[in-house]
């Protein structure tokens, strides 16, 4: 069994589910939060977003770093405490006579609570299959990914989400190829989802549980969307629904007119899952090396994260402004060996301070987007034998400009620029002083139900690019088949050229229910 963090509301988060399963009668809708996207760069994109507020559905990917690897609320109405649903859960027959009586009482209540328990639930099934052809050639995956969720409301102002996923590789049974470590922390998957209780109050709006927090959307990689933790165990590979991992909040929210506030506290946070060395994507910093077990002891509630978000939408620009305060998601590599012996790292996660804004302009068919980001208290690696841990303090601003283009023949085109700037660049940073990379997306419908898509990221420093050709066949409703390739190329100390040895073809099967 993989290790997975220890979470204090656990055990309360289960405690929760079983009395909404029991408490719950009432109408049910939609709220899966992971539709079946035609292409994995198409994220969700939450309510109040710059994209949902501002421009509609302009699909636009995001994290800390700019060349670093780079959903979710769901609304349904239902009846009172006081009815009873009938007519398979869809929320569309409602009985409100009273219980039966007599001999059968029993029996018909029985199957009242079986249906509550047994309809209304949204989810996927996906089966993954991926086979690495760079040397040496190896069977590198064969995930089953089973996700269930389910939406429900106490009255009026209270509404709450269940859901949660499981996923199996079979390549870590029928393969000796992975050290032993990587198969135990790979093989095998429980997560809990989302799970969280809704309450409205008014101009406000309260959110207590395990939910995903997205600041920021762009496209391919992470850049304001700095609350969300990730699972980066395939790289920026996976779609960003399956890639993010809720946290544990409290978030308060307030509308008044074209404003929106938000409150978030984070009592003990999440942190991202880099896996294990020898895996095909682990994130260390120089392949071959030695490596400590990941230190997580920060995750404690005196390091609890917290932040402000304030957006405003005028004259159809959506513009926000953010601070974040966080024991960082991503992991910073420490050197623990001397500087004469032959190099061991270790995984730390330290405390950091974030400002940001972001912005969204629809121009008929054209979206702009931007996103910029200042960070404070981040280290990097850096190549002088006698610093300490082998590490830099280094303050960046990272930012992001996007233009979204809605084609004839239902065609889209997305290009963008990015670029990181070290203030107080050490000059034995592995990094330039100023990295800038650009990205381009096409994606088109090329006959009947087949899709085709091609995404390019390269940075515009170094030979360092990762190239991603696709097609989907969406053959029948609710069932989609998808045919990819996932290419790196670029020097080893690269974001992409470290994964040259990890090229693959992949297909993927997804139903949706």
């Amino acid at each position: 069994m993989a290790r997975r963090e220890t979470y204090p509301y656990e055990l309360g988060g289960s405690v929760l589910i079983a009395g909404l399963l029991s408490l719950s009668s009432h109408g049910l809708a939609d709220g899966t939060g992971h539709p079946p996207y035609s292409h994995p760069y198409e994220a969700q994109t939450p309510l109040g977003s710059p994209v949902t507020r501002a421009v509609g559905h302009a699909a636009v990917g995001n994290g800390p770093s700019l060349l670093s690897p780079i959903h979710a609320a769901a609304g349904n109405t239902g009846g009172s405490l006081m009815t009873v649903q009938r007519g398979g859960g869809n929320g569309n027959i409602l009985d409100t006579s009273p219980p039966p009586s007599g001999p059968d009482e029993s029996a018909s209540s029985g199957a009242l609570i079986w249906n509550e328990l047994t309809t209304g639930w949204k989810g996927f099934s996906q089966l993954e299959i991926a086979g690495t052809y760079s040397r040496p050639e190896h069977f590198s995956k064969g995930k089953l990914r089973t996700e269930l969720s389910r939406t429900g409301q106490f009255g009026a102002n209270v509404k709450w989400k269940i859901s949660g996923r499981f996923d199996y590789d079979a390549a870590y049974d029928l393969s000796g190829f992975y050290p032993s470590e990587v198969r135990r922390d790979q093989r095998y998957d429980f997560f809990l989802r989302e799970n969280y209780l809704d309450i409205s109050a008014g101009d406000f709006d309260f959110r207590l549980g395990r939910q995903h927090v997205i600041w920021g959307e762009m496209v391919g990689l992470f850049f304001a969307d700095v609350v969300s933790a990730r699972d980066m165990r395939e790289f920026i590979l996976p779609s960003f629904d399956i890639m993010r991992i809720p946290q544990w909040a409290m978030r308060t929210e307030y509308t008044k007119d074209d404003l929106h506030a938000e409150v978030l506290w984070i009592p003990v946070a999440t942190l991202d899952e880099i896996g294990r060395p020898g895996a095909d994507y682990y994130s260390g910093p120089l392949r071959g090396a030695g490596y400590l077990p990941e230190d997580r002891s920060g995750r404690n509630i005196g390091n609890s994260n917290y932040g402000l978000r304030l957006s405003y939408l005028k004259d159809g620009w959506d513009v926000s402004g953010f601070y974040y305060h966080s024991l960082d998601a991503s992991p910073t590599f420490y050197r623990v060996s001397g500087p004469a012996a032959p190099p061991v790292f270790q995984a730390r996660h330290d405390k950091i301070d974030q400002v940001g804004a972001t912005f969204a302009k629809d121009f008929g068919s054209i979206v702009l987007k931007g996103e910029l980001i200042y960070t404070d208290g981040r280290k990097f690696n850096v190549t002088r034998p006698a610093a300490v841990d082998g590490l830099a303090r280094q303050n960046t601003l990272d930012y992001v400009l996007g233009l979204d283009f809605n084609l004839p023949a239902e065609t889209r085109l997305n290009l963008q620029f990015f670029q990181r700037v070290y203030f107080g660049h050490d000059p034995d940073l592995i990094a330039d002083k100023r990295e800038s990379g650009a990205s381009i997306l096409l994606n088109g419908k090329i006959w009947n139900k087949l899709e085709a898509q091609a995404l390019l990221i390269h940075s515009l420093n170094h030979s360092d690019w990762m190239f991603r050709p696709r097609l989907s066949w969406n053959f029948q409703k609710d069932w989609r088949w998808a045919l990819g390739a996932d290419i790196f190329g670029g020097r080893p100390t690269g974001l992409f050229g470290r994964f040259d040895h990890s090229d693959r073809v992949y297909s993927e099967l997804r139903y949706s229910f």
